[in-house]
């Protein structure tokens, strides 16, 4: 089990994580739990956090989603999904996932699927496409999107 810190001590080492990187509320208090802080004295804690701008949930949000976009490869769903599983509020998702560039994010799904489509062996179209359309589900890609998209590049 790691050392218990004091309140003073999880402060301070909170605020230098908190500046190294993006966090969101739910990932400090996780945190404050495994250091041994109570819920009085993590509550006080978030709560200085976010006062002084160490924590701000809407400029976390932006920067998962981006990093999320450009480095995983994930579509708006799962990204949707995974910022409401760290209990972001619905407007800063609707606000980080509306900076995603349209144009990236058709390009990038095209170049995932023309990828995924050169990977399968199965000559059967149907089957392919299938397989297809449940490789970009599981990446958080909108169907109609991904429909799109696979008439684009069988054509």
């Amino acid at each position: 089990m790691a050392k218990t810190l004091t309140p003073p001590e999880a402060l301070h080492r909170s605020a230098a994580l908190c500046s190294s990187s993006e966090h969101c509320i739910a990932d400090i208090r996780e945190k404050l739990s495994r250091w041994g802080i109570g819920e009085p004295d993590a509550r006080t804690i978030v709560e200085r956090l976010v006062q002084e701008r160490f924590i701000d949930e809407g400029r976390y949000a932006i920067a998962f989603a981006k990093d999320k976009f450009r480095f995983s490869g994930w579509g708006r769903i799962k990204i949707r999904y995974a910022l409401q599983q760290k209990r972001i509020g619905n407007s800063d998702i609707v606000n980080a996932l509306s900076l995603i560039d349209e144009e990236a994010y058709t390009t990038r799904l095209a170049d995932l699927l023309e990828k995924k489509s050169r990977s399968i062996n199965d000559e059967d179209v149907e089957v392919r496409r299938s397989k297809l359309l449940r490789f970009a589900a599981s990446r958080g890609f909108e169907t109609e999107l991904v429909f799109r998209i696979l008439k684009e590049i069988e054509s």
